[in-house]
């Protein structure tokens, strides 16, 4: 891949990464709320919070090794009616603003509750519009490989699955110190997060054999990148299958039973932060191949 490639690779796992954690986020301390009230949801939520924006910003800064100026940001507005990756841009950047925002307001507790999760919740909103629109960018007709449904549902699945294993890791980076009956609801919602998990990679494991039954059914240009996933880059397709496998369906399952179980703190964060890394490391590896086996057809 070329360096345009590379930007374009650290941009979309950086804000998948971003804008999963932020869905999943809301979420989790909606369910935190409602068991235990907004204070410890708060505080348990606090750590993945702050992460949301450096990410988003450093995925924004790796955009402009892509685009060259960030003058070209400016100029992608007047056409957000008609290009995908023009209402991409705008919406990474919208979302950024406004989790910029919702930050502040709850690190400075701005305004009352309310506000701050109606405000959570519409960036939540931003967030799973702009994984989408990050891709319909590539439903390109001269790039067979990427021209597929197979390309907007795994970039929603790995930003959701990224997002529910950073936030268990966030969970269990503020275990300690929490009674008897808020340890239980925290566990409760790693194990919503663990299902999650192995639910998220059971529909990219359906997903992939079709998608690569596709390629190889049409031939030219989509049978020659198939070729070169499973030839010139079969071990690292292997390994990022194994990787996701190993971290949402292996470790998951065991971060599920285990949370179930008292003093099980270390073994806890040992699962949770395994798994998110490993997934990370998938999710990298799935996305270096999505570019280096893409062929063009036409000019």
């Amino acid at each position: 891949m070329d360096t345009r490639e590379w930007a374009l690779l650290a941009f979309t796992i950086l804000g998948q990464t971003a804008a999963g954690l932020m869905i999943v986020l809301m979420i989790v301390r909606t369910f935190i709320a409602a068991k235990v009230g907004g204070e410890l949801a708060d505080r348990l939520t606090k750590l993945p919070l702050f992460l949301v924006v450096p990410i988003m910003a450093l995925a924004l800064l790796a955009s402009l090794f892509h685009l060259g100026s960030p003058l070209h940001i400016v100029r992608a507005v007047p056409n957000i009616d008609s290009s995908w990756l023009s209402r991409e841009v705008v919406l990474a950047v919208t979302f950024v603003v406004f989790a910029a925002i919702y930050t502040f307001l709850q690190w400075r507790k701005v305004g009352g509750e309310s506000l701050r999760v109606v405000i959570g919740w519409i960036t939540a909103v931003i967030a799973a519009i702009y994984i989408y629109a990050m891709g319909m960018v590539y439903m390109i007709a001269t790039q067979p490989a990427w021209n597929t449904l197979a390309t907007p549902l795994t970039f929603i699945a790995g930003s959701l699955l990224i997002g529910a294993l950073g936030m268990a890791a966030g969970l269990v980076a503020g275990h300690a110190g929490l009674k008897k009956e808020e340890a239980i609801v925290v566990n409760t919602a790693l194990q919503g997060l663990a299902i999650s998990a192995t639910v998220l990679l059971g529909i990219e494991f359906i997903i992939l054999p079709i998608y690569l039954a596709y390629l190889a059914s049409q031939g030219g240009a989509a049978l020659q990148s198939l070729n070169m996933m499973v030839g010139s880059y079969g071990v690292v397709f292997f390994f990022r299958l194994l990787l996701l496998f190993v971290g949402a369906g292996v470790m998951a399952t065991y971060l599920y039973r285990n949370a179930s179980v008292a003093d099980k703190e270390k073994t806890l964060a040992t699962l949770a932060y395994g798994a998110f890394a490993l997934v990370l490391v998938g999710e990298v590896l799935g996305r270096f191949i999505f570019y280096a086996t893409h062929y063009r057809i036409g000019i």
